[in-house]
């Protein structure tokens, strides 16, 4: 299993777009490109970070290209929310402790 781990330094007043758009957009990726599901953490007023979990890295890889409907409109805003996006870590998964959990409940 491959993991990535997301910063977001969301604009004075935006942090309802980013989770918005964060939320909405991880949906698509998950029914369209093979993700395992995230999770969006706050860090502080106006900061978040976001672990995501995919099956290898091959999957994740962001230099595929990605058609996905309806991922522009999220992935514009999200952008649009925040002063600053960025990839922390891209980690192998080593031991997996975490309890499964069912995506959506």
């Amino acid at each position: 299993m491959f993991i990535a781990i997301y910063y977001f330094k969301v604009k004075e007043g935006r942090n309802e777009d980013l989770v918005e758009s964060w939320s909405e957009l991880t949906k698509l990726i998950y029914q369209y490109c093979g993700s395992l599901g995230s999770r969006l953490h706050s860090e502080g007023e106006n900061e978040y970070i976001a672990y995501a979990q995919w099956p290898d890295r091959e999957t994740w890889s962001p230099e595929k290209p990605v058609d996905i409907p309806g991922g522009d409109e999220w992935r514009t805003m999200m952008r649009d929310s925040c002063e600053e996006i960025k990839t922390l870590h891209e980690l192998e998964v080593e031991v997996d402790l975490l309890k499964e959990q069912v995506f959506g409940k």
